[in-house]
């Protein structure tokens, strides 16, 4: 049986591993997304959104043309890294 700091320590470093997949990546505007993928999401602070929230762009239906974006405004809180 591992002892508690060695279990710890691969907790740590599994959670550190996954932790950057969960992050959205962030631009300044929306036309620097480019290549948005289905299941992506893309944080875009262009202000064109109310106070306190940024704008979320995410792929989220596939078609013959590519992936179709969905926009919508979030709060901002938990969206900062």
């Amino acid at each position: 049986m591992p002892k508690s700091c060695d279990l710890l320590l691969l907790i740590v470093v599994t959670l550190s591993i996954a932790a950057p997949a969960a992050h959205a990546s962030q631009v300044a505007r929306e036309t620097d997304v480019v290549n948005l993928r289905l299941g992506e999401r893309i944080l875009v602070d262009d202000g064109s959104c109310p106070a306190g929230q940024i704008k979320e762009i995410s792929g989220t239906k596939l078609t013959p043309a590519g992936v179709v974006p969905a926009r919508k405004c979030i709060s901002r809180v938990g969206s900062k890294r």
